[in-house]
């Protein structure tokens, strides 16, 4: 059993109480591994919202190099792994390790946020960072326009939330100006948090890890 670095942040939450091993979504997320890995039964997740940060994250390392000073940045195809986690970062040169978060709008973007906002994130770039032998890494929140398909998706979500039968314009025009971002600077539209490798935090992973494959294999044997 290895780790997605995406998922790493399931297995840090601690439990509610000191006398349980795992907390309740650490549990749920082995109990799925389990069930995947023995019957092939996996939840599909899709949402818009990552709709939008997997149409947008070429987008996003263009805004990464349109503003940041960071050399040439280009879209990593490189998979990791050791024998415990598995990882694939947005951006790996030889200099920078950088990921990307695309925000769902401009409500969800932290124009003020001075620490990085999730938490999981941060676990994920540790993760990215072991994998890569990088000591450093950055988040960069990016601010991209909606693409097309997605905001007529939304359009008529708030048409159908309102049980309207014809267009309404006015609605149009509010969805679309919601999902544009052209007003804003560009570099406004970029908020970057720099993560420092912890070998604290790899190390309690490492446990973590470990304490998780015995359930893990546990589950394999009584399911």
């Amino acid at each position: 059993m290895k780790v997605r670095c995406s998922q790493i942040g399931k297995l840090m939450t601690n439990p509610r109480s000191k006398g349980e091993l795992f907390s309740q979504t650490t549990k749920t997320y082995i109990q799925e591994l389990v069930l995947r890995d023995k019957y092939g039964i996996q939840k599909e997740f899709s949402s818009r919202y990552t709709d939008k940060g997997n149409e947008v994250e070429d987008k996003s390392i263009e805004l990464c190099n349109n503003v940041l000073d960071l050399g040439f940045l280009w879209k990593n195809e490189d998979y990791f792994e050791n024998d415990y986690i598995t990882g694939t970062p947005d951006v790996n040169t030889e200099n920078v390790l950088l990921d990307v978060k695309s925000s769902w709008d401009a409500t969800t973007f932290p124009f003020f946020e001075s620490e990085l906002p999730n938490k999981d994130y941060f676990y994920q770039l540790q993760g990215y960072m072991w994998l890569t032998g990088k000591e450093k890494s950055l988040l960069c929140y990016c601010l991209i326009n909606t693409p097309p398909l997605i905001v007529e998706d939304e359009i008529r979500r708030e048409h159908w939330k309102l049980h309207l039968i014809d267009e309404d314009l006015h609605l149009r025009e509010h969805v679309l100006k919601k999902h544009n971002f052209d007003h804003i600077p560009m570099e406004k539209r970029i908020r970057v948090y720099e993560v420092e490798k912890d070998e604290q935090v790899i190390e309690t992973l490492k446990e973590k890890i470990e304490l998780a494959r015995e359930y893990y294999e546990m589950l394999m044997k009584v399911l």
